[in-house]
């Protein structure tokens, strides 16, 4: 989950080596000898149904039944057809209302799923590549895969809140819960891989800390952690936990990291001494490394919330130069954030100079910024009706080139920077160009934009055009890869249900969908009209059964004949009828 994890794979993927063309030639040809061979054994079996079915018309008595079964429909009442009809509009109302909650629950047709995951194997239609260019594009879709799956990982939101003073405060006041089980849970795992190592069993605090990450009930994490603190006064890590989890304000918050800063630097002193004795104490030293950033990195948020900007931005960037490798916690947003606080935006450029390059990952923090200090320098004086007169000058352009950029990078950010959506409190992790990172930037950067003069007059302006330029966002990116299909199901596990989750590309209603609807509101109609104008539909009925007779006139003789079969032996008037008499009187 960390950014070096996800460029890592990216850079794998990338490096790995395409497959020769040549020994897939052979293959190709024998899925294509294969595949007309299948569709030849279908079309033959068909043709077999079909002279069986001719060849036994006779002991069937087919043309019988057919004229039985139309008599039948001759003689119904207009009020079977009401029924009828009234029953296929409930059903495929229903079916109608199902689909519809399952394509907004879940973004697919439950009718396609089942038919594509299940139905299709047992009828074997397993789906090969029949010519050349079907193998190339599977080729080039497994390729932007293999692109998109650093994207389509679950990051650490680099200024998530603190559980006890922030999120639980919110579940007080409101009564809902801002975190979902699934992001806790990879806050849990975050947890043990940072926090614990295999030395843990040697020491009694850190072995009862390492079943304390793993408690799922916060209350008895609190309880080990003051387990641990009875144990071992110095246990660092269990002063974070009764940070991130007990304390109900930002001061309590800061006191208590600072005794996990004093425990934490006297660890991290001691495992540097013995580093090189055994590869249990490099796990050991690592260990304490985490517990020491994380710490720093907490207090420095602490900081900034409490209005100690500067010494905030001291430590972030002490931080940075003290331990250079450890990009997973992306200390340089917390850095931009508090920067743009100061509105010391020379230093934010500086800073965006470093991380802003091809080869680091991206992120909505990083595009939108940019976006924002390019617009600040034309934003003050941009006005629609000026620009369409005399056209856009080259900052213009710079500036709504950025904004395009961004909104490439992250569409769903835009909605909340211009409010057109409610924010809600950012989650612990993020999916990157996702809703989860839209909110989690709006969250904290909502301020900077309102406080540069007319810069969302302009990205309200310029910001939908960008859709223009990308009009298959799913299948071609201009300044980026695609966009990854993935993030909508990762966001619906990172945010919390209350939450609208934004979509993109807006997803077209399935075919069963608008199937269904328009049979039940044909049916249903069908059954008005027939419950209102029951002479009217019995002549249509009877029109299209007359027109069918006189189409097969051996159909009309089939059904005369069945006629005369029902009628022998009844009397009329007190007379037999003979087939005779029938027949004249016919």
């Amino acid at each position: 989950m960390a950014d070096g994890d996800g460029l890592g794979e990216a850079a794998v993927a990338a490096a790995s080596p395409a497959p020769a063309p040549g020994p897939s030639l052979p293959l190709g040809w024998r899925e294509r000898l294969r595949a007309g061979l299948a569709g030849t054994w279908a079309s033959l079996w068909f043709v077999v149904g079909l002279g069986l079915l001719y060849s036994l018309r006779v002991p069937l008595r087919l043309c019988e039944n057919l004229a039985a079964v139309t008599v039948f429909l001759n003689s119904l009442t207009p009020k079977f057809y009401v029924a009828l009809t009234g029953t296929c509009s409930l059903i495929s109302g229903l079916i109608f209302i199902f689909e519809y909650w399952y394509f907004h629950k879940h973004g697919m047709s439950f009718i396609e799923q089942v038919s594509v995951n299940h139905l299709r194997p047992l009828m074997g239609g397993t789906e090969r590549s029949i010519s050349e260019s079907t193998s190339l594009s599977s080729n080039r879709e497994s390729e932007t895969t293999r692109q998109n799956l650093s994207e389509c990982k679950v990051w650490r939101n680099p200024l998530n809140l603190f559980r006890g003073a922030e999120y639980r405060r919110f579940t007080w006041v409101t009564g809902k819960e801002p975190l979902t089980y699934y992001d806790m849970n990879l806050s849990a795992q975050d947890h043990q891989t940072f926090f614990t190592c295999d030395t843990d069993i040697l020491h009694p605090s850190d072995t009862v800390m390492q079943k304390a990450w793993r408690e799922r009930n916060p209350l008895a994490r609190i309880k080990a952690a003051y387990q641990a603190l009875e144990l071992n006064n110095d246990c660092a890590t269990a002063y974070i936990l009764l940070a991130e989890e007990e304390a109900t304000t930002i001061v309590d918050v800061e006191r208590l990291f600072k005794q996990a800063l004093k425990a934490g630097e006297m660890i991290y002193r001691r495992s540097q001494q013995c580093q090189h004795q055994s590869p249990q104490h490099e796990a050991q030293l690592r260990r304490d490394t985490n517990v020491l950033v994380y710490t720093k990195r907490r207090l420095a948020m602490c900081a900034r919330k409490l209005g100690r900007i500067r010494e905030a931005v001291k430590i972030m960037r002490d931080l940075m130069k003290e331990f250079p490798p450890l990009t997973m916690w992306n200390i340089h947003e917390n850095l931009l954030e508090s920067l743009l606080e100061l509105q010391a935006y020379a230093d934010v450029q500086a800073v965006l100079a470093k991380y802003d390059d091809i080869s680091l990952p991206k992120s909505a923090a990083i595009c939108y910024t940019a976006a924002l200090l390019k617009t600040r320098t034309v934003s003050d004086k941009f006005s629609p009706e000026t620009a369409s007169r005399r056209g856009l000058s080259t900052a213009e352009i710079n500036a709504v080139e950025a904004i395009h950029r961004a909104v490439e990078f992250n569409p769903h950010v835009p909605k909340y920077l211009l409010e057109m959506k409610s924010l809600i409190l950012p989650p612990e992790h993020i999916q990157k160009r996702g809703d989860s990172e839209a909110v989690a930037y709006a969250f904290f950067h909502l301020q900077h934009w309102k406080r540069i003069e007319g810069a969302l007059n302009l990205l309200q302006c310029t910001w939908e055009g960008t859709f223009r330029m990308i009009p298959y966002p799913l299948e071609k990116g201009h300044l980026f890869h695609p966009y990854p299909s993935c993030t909508e199901t990762a966001d619906r596990e990172l945010l919390p249900t209350f939450h609208p989750v934004s979509v993109y590309p807006k997803k077209e209603l399935p075919f069963f969908i608008c199937f269904t609807a328009g049979l039940c509101s044909s049916t249903a109609m069908i059954a008005l009209l027939t419950h209102q104008f029951p002479e009217i539909m019995s002549v249509f009925a009877k029109a299209g059964y007359h027109e069918t007779s006189e189409a097969h006139p051996s159909l009309r003789t089939s059904t005369l004949a069945s006629h005369l079969d029902s009628l022998k032996g009844q009397k009329i008037h007190g007379q037999d009828l003979s087939l005779s008499s029938l027949s004249d009187a016919f």
